[in-house]
């Protein structure tokens, strides 16, 4: 029984790691990746020195003491408690830049271009929709029609013979 349940874990394990979206989802991580490195290039290669051209220093170099001495000691050591603003400055502009980034190169065309896709969806499905309106109005004008000539009509103008009329119905 324990072969069993060990067969069909590594079954349904199997079967997770072939579903599409695993393997999207992989590709995404990859991508990803590489694109954060992109990122944090621009950003230390250009915004931090743009930002550190306003001050002295670039974006890391930022801090500030909230214990003093902040200085190194003859150990090599740090003493006091430092404050690296400017590296938290400079994650969050990573993350902003890639953020945007993002959306405007990625999400906003995607969803302009789906947005484009429903429409025309919309626009295929509102003409068959008035076709099959229209075609359903002139069966029922047909239908009234017919209705009218065998009541009105006395069944004399409206088929053939007198009897059809009582025989389907009408």
């Amino acid at each position: 029984m324990g072969e069993k349940k060990k067969e069909s874990v590594l079954a349904g394990f199997k079967a997770f790691l072939m579903r599409g979206n695993v393997v999207d989802l992989a590709v995404a991580v990859v991508i990803g990746a590489a694109f954060t490195n992109i990122v944090n290039s621009v950003v230390k290669g250009i915004i931090s020195p743009v930002v550190g051209a306003v001050g002295t220093k670039s974006l890391d170099g930022y801090k500030s003491c909230l214990k003093a001495p902040c200085e190194i000691g003859p150990d090599g050591q740090p003493t006091g408690v430092e404050i690296l603003w400017g590296s938290v400055l400079n994650a969050t502009l990573t993350f902003v830049i890639t953020a945007a980034v993002v959306y405007f190169l990625m999400v906003l065309p995607m969803a302009k271009y789906l947005a484009r896709q429903e429409d025309r969806r919309k626009a295929r499905e509102g003409v068959q929709e008035i076709v099959e309106i229209t075609e359903l109005e002139v069966l029922k004008e047909i239908r009234d029609t017919l209705v009218a000539q065998r009541v009105g009509g006395g069944g004399g103008g409206g088929g053939v013979g007198g009897q059809a009329g009582s025989r389907d119905g009408f």
